[in-house]
């Protein structure tokens, strides 16, 4: 049987987060998710899509003149073939990155492609989801999120970075949620603290208001 994924939208755009933020990419959106976070902006991508083979999908990405592919969804990983994918954009010279919700397992994922895992914070209702485990399958290139609803949200993040030593092991990520926490609030909070983190905002939301950018 040929190998195929569900897809919701393969496209082209500036990354909008992580640490290649800006960098014009191609994003394939794997239909799924098995999470209902409260802040989700891509509720479109949990149902429908179309089945592609990996020979359609890397024809669409080839289109584009950039190497940097971002694996997204949903939830990419709920579909087991996604780790073959990303192997094939792999040895065509891509750049791969994946994201990830952190609540299946990540020790699959070959090292090469760089894992952008959200540690769910108690704002999202899926905060019981966090595969804690695996935070030991993290390399320096890899980077945990969390996305930052209120105060508990940032005081619970702190703890999960001094607990775990997160910057040991990994870049770490800080993101307001849009129209929840004010973007100027949380970066001055990073810097009254001192924190050793990555301040970022949802580039895509401010250029277009939507979802071009993860």
């Amino acid at each position: 049987m040929e190998a195929a994924l569900r897809i919701t939208e393969i496209f082209y755009s500036l990354q909008g987060e992580s640490n290649t933020v800006g960098i014009p990419t191609v994003f394939i959106r794997l239909t799924g998710c098995p999470l209902r976070c409260s802040y989700c902006d891509t509720a479109y991508a949990f149902t429908g899509g179309e089945k592609l083979a990996f020979e359609d999908i890397l024809s669409q990405v080839q289109i584009y003149n950039t190497r940097y592919v971002t694996v997204t969804g949903g939830e990419p990983l709920a579909q087991p073939a996604c780790n073959a994918l990303m192997l094939d954009l792999l040895a065509k010279g891509y750049h791969v990155s994946l994201e990830t919700s952190g609540a299946l397992d990540v020790s699959g994922v070959d090292p090469r492609v760089v894992k952008v895992m959200d540690l769910k914070t108690p704002s999202s209702g899926e905060m019981h989801r966090n595969r804690l485990e695996n935070i030991q399958y993290l390399h320096k290139s890899d980077q945990v999120k969390f996305v930052i609803a209120d105060e508990a949200d940032y005081q619970w993040s702190k703890q999960q970075l001094e607990t775990f030593q997160l910057v040991e092991c990994c870049q770490v990520l800080f993101s307001p949620v849009m129209g929840k926490m004010p973007a100027m609030e949380l970066a001055d909070r990073i810097l009254a603290d001192q924190l050793p983190v990555r301040f970022q905002i949802q580039l895509h939301k401010y250029l277009w208001n939507d979802e071009r950018g993860k």
